[in-house]
């Protein structure tokens, strides 16, 4: 048999499927560029905490499936805030995770690794997905699946001089750098080109062992006084 009969010809090769279109960002996140990670005892007290981000102007609320009473709350919160904030749902680690956030309305999805079902699932339902990843390696294969964009994770081991690093092999990727992020480090990551920054206790402060909202509020108008000016050199 000749070299040539070992391989299939053009006409028997399976056709190449093709990848749905990759998620854009959503209008908030392009223009509020902040996320905030919720994570309590328990999902029933999101709502006075998202109710307080949103009058400082962060309009992007994660809600993470390490919280209990997530899928409860999920609908609820969106009833109550869907028109003014995006809801999205954070520690997803199965494709059956994010099928259920989905179905239940999540506006998003993130995750803490790569998994390629995950990526694939919201890239369908035309859902934005950040899939997370620290090397290269990961954060390339989350971005060549078609997410959204990738969620640098965690953050405060490589500084925002890893984005810049990054731009040389992969100038198109877009990143939302999480975990362990200061408020005041908002605008160093904004100028590395971070799409947006996902940010959990140093926001949310006390929030939820009865610390007093409003201070929650003046913090998110810091942040997104600080992503602006930023924005703006």
């Amino acid at each position: 048999m000749s070299q040539t009969n070992l391989r299939e010809s053009p006409a028997t090769q399976p056709a190449a499927r093709c990848a749905p279109a990759r998620p854009a960002p959503s209008t908030i996140l392009r223009t509020t560029g902040v996320v905030a990670v919720l994570r309590a005892l328990h999902a029933k007290h999101y709502a006075p905490v998202i109710g307080a981000l949103c009058e400082g102007g962060v309009l992007s609320a994660e809600l993470t499936l390490s919280t209990p009473g997530v899928w409860d709350e999920l609908p609820r919160l969106l009833d109550r805030f869907g028109d003014e904030v995006e809801i999205g749902v954070g520690t997803v680690t199965t494709a059956a995770e994010a099928g259920t956030a989905l179905d239940l309305g999540a506006s998003y999805i993130v995750t803490p690794v790569m998994v390629p079902e995950i990526v694939e699932l919201c890239a369908e339902r035309a859902v934005p997905v950040f899939p997370g990843g620290l090397t290269p390696t990961e954060l390339n294969a989350g971005w060549a699946a078609g997410a959204t964009a990738v969620k640098l994770f965690p953050a405060s081991t490589v500084g925002p001089g890893y984005i810049n690093q990054l731009r040389g092999p992969f100038p198109e990727l877009q990143v939302v750098p999480s975990g362990g992020i200061d408020v005041e480090d908002v605008p160093a990551w904004i100028r590395a080109g971070a799409l947006a920054v996902s940010l959990g206790g140093p926001l949310l402060g006390d929030a939820f062992k009865g610390g007093d909202l409003r201070d929650l509020t003046a913090r998110a108008h810091r942040v997104r006084s600080l992503v602006e000016e930023a924005r703006g050199e």
